[in-house]
């Protein structure tokens, strides 16, 4: 579980980079869970954009992403979320205590 400290210091590295997964109107399926997984592991941060053909609210699209990879919700704006999970074997974000 993230603190409100910790959450703005991954809010502030998030403003700078761009989403790289959309969930549109196909939903969240086994691949796009896998390629967050993979993906997570190699950044430890990213941002999902989605659609407005999209057939899910972008809160419940966020909350499925997070119970599928087991990441941590670092914010939810417009049609954007951010999620977190520490890496394995890549750990290059360090989080203030």
């Amino acid at each position: 579980m993230l603190s409100s400290k910790q959450r703005a210091y991954l809010r502030g590295l998030a403003n700078n980079i761009p989403a790289i997964f959309q969930i549109g109107k196909g939903g969240i399926n086994d691949n796009l869970v896998k390629q967050v997984n993979d993906a997570l592991e190699v950044r430890e941060l990213i941002k999902v954009h989605v659609l407005e053909n999209s057939l899910m609210d972008i809160r419940k699209a966020c909350n499925e992403l997070v119970r599928r990879t087991d990441a941590e919700p670092v914010q939810v704006i417009g049609s954007k979320f951010v999620l977190y999970k520490e890496s394995k074997e890549n750990k290059t974000i360090q989080l203030p205590k």
